[in-house]
Order: structure tokens, then sequence, then C-alpha cells
């Protein structure tokens, strides 16, 4: 935490207002240690986060489905000590979950005002296109940054 003070601090200092992080980084704990060296100047900054690496052991402990989504999303949030994160990302695509299913995820979560933009940070031309297209097809949020 110390060692990371200065650098933020800094950064901010010099008009850096963008900050990315994901749930596995460091277990958690990146998240962590953003968070509270962003207290009181949460909105001075665009905050981003990312979702599907594995955080654990367990079936429903990577990935893109519904359930992982949004159990991860709200440990983000409190990591982040946050109520919303103004970018959520995808970190990889999910080749076992439905992109309907991660899309629906992602849309409550728009909705509920916990995220405000969506995005990805890796995958094909192609799988990307199809999730821009079934955003559409279902009127669900889209992804708006890669």
């Amino acid at each position: 935490m110390d060692r990371a003070r200065p650098i933020v601090n800094r950064a901010l200092d010099l008009g850096i207002n963008f900050f990315d992080t994901a749930n596995a980084y460091s277990a958690g704990r990146s998240e962590e240690i953003l968070g509270e060296l962003l207290e009181g100047r949460r909105n001075d900054v665009v905050l981003a986060t990312k979702v599907y690496e594995k955080v654990g052991n367990g079936p429903n402990d990577e990935g893109l489905s519904r359930f992982h989504i949004i159990r991860e999303a709200l440990r983000s949030l409190k990591r982040l000590r946050t109520d919303h994160v103004d970018l959520y990302q995808i970190h990889r695509w999910g080749y076992d979950t439905p992109i309907k299913e991660t899309l629906e995820a992602l849309d409550d979560l728009v909705h509920q005002g916990k995220v405000r933009y969506l995005g990805t940070s890796s995958m094909f031309a192609w799988q990307f296109s199809s999730a821009l297209y079934t955003s559409d097809l279902h009127h669900l949020a889209r992804f708006v940054s890669m």
C-alpha cells in the first residue's frame, strides 16, 4: 500500500484519471489497494475492472456465467469501495457460456447502476461482432470498448 500511494498520487497530480484493474489481480488485492487510494477522489477518476479469470477452486469461480459475473461484480465493488464502476470488462471470451447469458448479466448490472459501461479486453473480431449483434438483437447494453 505504502509503495503504491506515491505512484497513484503522482498520476492523479499529472492528470491521469483512468485506472484499470481486475478481480483476479493479486487475488483481489489490487482492487483493495486502488479502492483505498482513491477514497475521497472517486469522482475524479474513470474506474475500470474486469471479470473472467479463476478466483477459486469451485465450478463457479471463473468464466462468464451469470452467477460468476454478478458475484464478482459485487465483490469488486466492495473491494474498490464504490457503488459503481465506470467500465466493467470481460477479460476473455467465455467459450463455456452462451454470449447471451453473459450479456444479460452485464445488462442487469448496467440497469442496476452498478456498472456505467461495458468493455472487453481480449477477443477475436468475430467474437466482438457476435457480441455486438447479440446485444442489438436482444436490446442489451453493448460493449463500448475493446
